[in-house]
């Protein structure tokens, strides 16, 4: 299939604008139905999806995506799927007692047509997750997939048009100028995931149509290493959580804080465990390529920057003398000590297989540290001490918090999943993501027993009474 015009967009839109007008709150039925073929679409189209997200990266673990995005992406269907006709019901709320015996309710409704611009570095769950929630609420769905994984598009844009109408859900490719085009596009909603830089656009230009937008960004997510915690452990943990993907993980660990004088003990831990969980490097098909050179040449760059003011630079289990890394875009896991304030991975989100490892005197020192930043999408906690953990977690801000592990935050159904401050605003997953593409209507519901005709002119004694018992009980 081709990229989109912008007239065919136009009239994609306003093709699914009609279908939701003809249909403006779908039954559960039919949203079950259309849950259960998106379901089906990742059952059958899982081979090449995998094939597809693989070519684009030159070398992405095919297990990886198994887990990562299919999983994640078939658990929240699943979610939905249980959970659809109690999230749908019209919710009973509370009425104070002078309304009496009037009632309150909160109506869910679809809010119409939502669009998603989605990145490249989990194209099928960022793709196709926020669309779960979106179908769940009774919306049609338009789909931007990056252009940077342009087979992974045309592998989506495939499959969505074998399960679906391009009334309901359909998928839309172009470049740079097609996705500010789709950006400044009437939309109901507008969710987008990617960086902080674009995420700014993105919001400028929905609001010139005053579109709703969710932003799941990015940001320079801490890992803090108790004086306590199983240091061990937490090595196979943060080792698992930075280098999934390659590091290319909006909620990857950017920086780790460890107490005073443990820095090369931490990174002795973590070549350890890098050297259990990816031997043979960089020949492993279990650890992932970097998506496209000017990337790579990126990440590079951050770790000359670092290595030019004395920081110290330990890439474990990399062969010294290799261009296969190189030649395959494979990036070294790379561990950084002593980095400078100044220096750029302390001032950009790595988003890649670098870790600086930084140490702390005290607990609120790396407290202070955080918050001295933007608020992150998310914050590791490995320690013991709940007092301590505790006091952490309330002396800082992140749009989601993983204690003893990382990652795993994001693939709880049953919680939000978001940022905060500067990695974004509005979450999804689970209820949260049909509330999200709902409007929840409030609704009144008065009685003919009610005393609402007691306020009505021409005012006098009875009107002063009431407004001054009402003054004291209101």
């Amino acid at each position: 299939m081709m990229p989109a015009s912008l007239e065919s967009l136009d009239a994609l839109l306003a093709r699914q604008r009609a279908a939701f007008r003809a249909d403006p709150h779908p039954g559960p039925a039919a949203r079950r139905d259309r849950l259960e073929r998106l379901l089906l679409l990742a059952d059958r189209h899982e081979a090449a999806f995998i094939q597809a997200i693989d070519a684009d990266f030159g070398g992405r673990s095919a297990h990886e995506t198994r887990l990562a995005e299919l999983l994640v992406v078939r658990a929240g269907i699943r979610h939905a799927l249980r959970h659809l006709r109690r999230w749908m019901r019209v919710r009973r709320m509370p009425t104070a007692p002078y309304f009496r015996p009037g009632r309150n309710r909160l109506m869910p409704q679809p809010l119409g047509v939502v669009g998603i611009i989605a990145p490249w570095n989990y194209p099928f769950q960022l793709s196709i997750g926020p669309a779960v929630a979106a179908l769940a609420a009774g919306n049609r769905v338009l789909v931007k997939p990056s252009e940077l994984a342009p087979r992974f598009a045309e592998a989506l844009q495939e499959a969505v048009a074998a399960h679906f109408a391009p009334d309901e859900l359909a998928v839309v490719q172009g470049g740079a100028e097609f996705a500010d085009a789709f950006a400044h596009l009437p939309l109901d909603h507008l969710f987008f995931t990617g960086s902080p830089a674009v995420g700014r656009l993105v919001a400028r230009a929905a609001a010139e149509r005053l579109t709703p937008v969710t932003l799941e960004l990015g940001g320079k997510s801490p890992a803090i290493l108790a004086p306590d915690c199983d240091l061990a452990d937490a090595a196979r943990r943060i080792a698992f959580g930075k280098l999934l993907n390659a590091g290319q993980t909006c909620v990857a660990p950017d920086y780790l804080l460890v107490p005073a004088g443990r820095a090369d003990a931490v990174a002795e831990a973590l070549a350890a465990a890098i050297g259990r969980l990816y031997p043979g490097l960089p020949a492993t098909p279990d650890y992932s390529a970097i998506l496209g050179e000017r990337h790579y040449a990126r990440l590079a760059g951050l770790v000359e920057d670092a290595r030019a003011q004395g920081a110290r630079v330990l890439q474990p289990g990399w062969p010294e003398r290799t261009d296969g890394g190189a030649a395959a875009r494979k990036f070294p896991p790379t561990l950084v000590l002593d980095a400078p304030p100044q220096a750029r991975l302390m001032r950009e989100e790595i988003f890649g297989p670098i870790l600086p490892i930084l140490e702390y005197r005290d607990p609120q020192e790396a407290i202070d540290r955080i918050n001295a930043g933007e608020r992150p999408l998310a914050l590791y906690w490995f320690g013991r001490d709940p007092g301590l953990r505790d006091h952490a977690l309330r002396s800082t801000h992140a749009g989601g918090v993983c204690v003893n592990d990382c990652l795993w935050q994001l693939a709880q159904e049953a919680q939000p999943f978001g940022g905060v401050g500067a990695s974004g605003f509005g979450a999804y997953h689970g209820r949260w993501g049909f509330d999200r593409f709902s409007h929840l209507k409030p609704v009144f519901l008065q009685s003919r027993l009610g005393g609402a005709p007691l306020f009505h002119p021409p005012y006098g004694r009875i009107f002063e009474a009431l407004l001054a018992l009402l003054k004291k009980i209101a």
